[in-house]
């Protein structure tokens, strides 16, 4: 059974926090013992049941209506498993959905039926766009309101087809929903009979999302095992994730950045000697050779490089309270490899609310910006579009430690 990711977004108020407890509410998600909590607290509140608060885990986050924080959600059905990232809608948070979006498959959009395509949807769209997302459900919410009105969804969705131009996604699909009521949340409505799709959860099951086992083979080590006791005197394995495409037996890889040359001669994966494995497994490679291999390295097939440089061209969402700084050290943080930085120059600042790059010569928090860096030392990655899973990093203040932004390789 295969796991989709997927990140909500929308203005505030439009209804995330209800959708997605619908879909844990009305797909049976819901722990007993959870779900006898949230109705006491409901009870107090004076209604049925306040759904929203599935999701709203933070009660000074409640108490002041709003959430600050990306809150995760796990749940399943027969045909899929799915980890659910619900981002905040004010634009000061913009750094929550971006650390949500980096690691999802398909967005779902909230319009609010009744006010239609606002510019904080356009900024979640681009933002969508910008993280590499391909799907996009845009989920016309509070179609109650509007008495489920046929004409009203269309002129929402002819609405945002004028500028879908100006995003890369590869799919649209676009739904009429109550998160509230749960017309076309898990089950279909009979009130929009004039929609012929499927409910939002029978979508969220079937719709196809680009596979890492297609993407090129990338490996880093994060641990390299060698016991040396009577037992395991010669053994020597290097430990980690395959973060995308495949490893067999027999394969001739390349150990970066020594650039020698191996074949991988003995795979093991939860302590079981296997012949392949694939993106998102946890194993142990050993390599004919005896060479020189230590934590951070890429390992990848001979056939498929990555770029190599110390020069690199990168989207920055910038996450710190003070400004960047050029010309200072930052440290770049590639998942296992860190290396030493400078921002040389900052190319465009990207002004989501107008959609349009300007100028720039600072940058500050939550903003969005293209750079160039330039490493102490070579850097093995994919561009982001390419490769998300190695074309992103982190940048880390040397100083305190805290992490200042967050890298979309180009």
């Amino acid at each position: 059974m295969n796991t989709l990711r997927f990140i909500t977004a929308g203005n505030v108020d439009d209804g995330k926090s209800t959708l997605i407890g619908r879909l844990l509410y009305d797909s049976d998600s819901i722990h007993t013992d959870q779900l006898g909590i949230l109705q006491k607290q409901t009870k107090q509140e004076g209604i049925d049941i306040d759904l929203s608060l599935i999701t709203d885990g933070l009660r000074a986050e409640r108490e002041q209506g709003i959430t600050i924080d990306v809150a995760y959600k796990y749940f399943s059905t027969k045909k899929r498993k799915f980890i659910i990232a619900d981002a905040p809608g004010h634009e000061q948070y913009t750094r929550n959905m971006i650390t949500g979006a980096s690691n999802s498959d398909l967005i779902i959009i909230l319009v609010d039926a009744r006010k239609g395509i606002t510019e904080q949807t356009k900024r979640h769209a681009s933002i969508g766009s910008l993280m590499g997302i391909q799907k996009v459900i845009l989920a016309i919410n509070k179609i109650d309101l509007v008495n489920y009105s046929e004409e009203i969804f269309n002129q929402i969705r002819v609405d945002f087809e004028r500028i879908k131009s100006e995003l890369n996604y590869s799919e649209i699909i676009y739904i009429p929903i109550s998160a509230l009521a749960g017309d076309n949340v898990v089950l279909k409505s009979q009130r929009t009979s004039w929609y012929q799709g499927q409910s939002l959860l029978e979508t969220l099951e079937e719709i196809e999302v680009v596979s890492t086992i297609n993407l090129a083979s990338r490996f880093q080590v994060q641990w390299v095992i060698r016991p040396k006791d009577e037992k395991y005197h010669d053994y020597r394995g290097y430990a980690g994730l395959v973060l995308s495409g495949s490893y067999k037996v027999g394969d001739t890889i390349l150990v970066l950045p020594a650039n020698m040359e191996t074949t991988i001669s003995k795979i093991e994966k939860n302590n079981i000697t296997v012949e392949k494995v694939i993106a998102g497994e946890n194993v142990v490679l050993h390599f004919s050779n005896n060479i020189d291999v230590s934590r951070g390295d890429t390992i990848v097939k001979k056939e498929e490089l990555p770029t190599i440089s110390n020069e690199i061209s990168t989207w920055i969402s910038w996450l710190d309270d003070s400004a960047m700084q050029l010309d200072k050290t930052y440290l770049l943080q590639h998942r296992f490899k860190t290396v030493r930085v400078k921002i040389q120059s900052i190319n465009q600042k990207w002004n989501v609310n107008d959609w349009e790059f300007v100028p720039a010569d600072e940058i500050k928090l939550n903003d969005i910006a293209q750079i160039k860096l330039k490493t102490n030392q070579p850097l093995f990655f994919d561009a982001f579009t390419h490769n998300p899973k190695s074309g992103n990093a982190i940048l880390i203040d040397e100083t305190s430690y805290n992490t200042v932004g967050a890298l979309m390789f180009l």
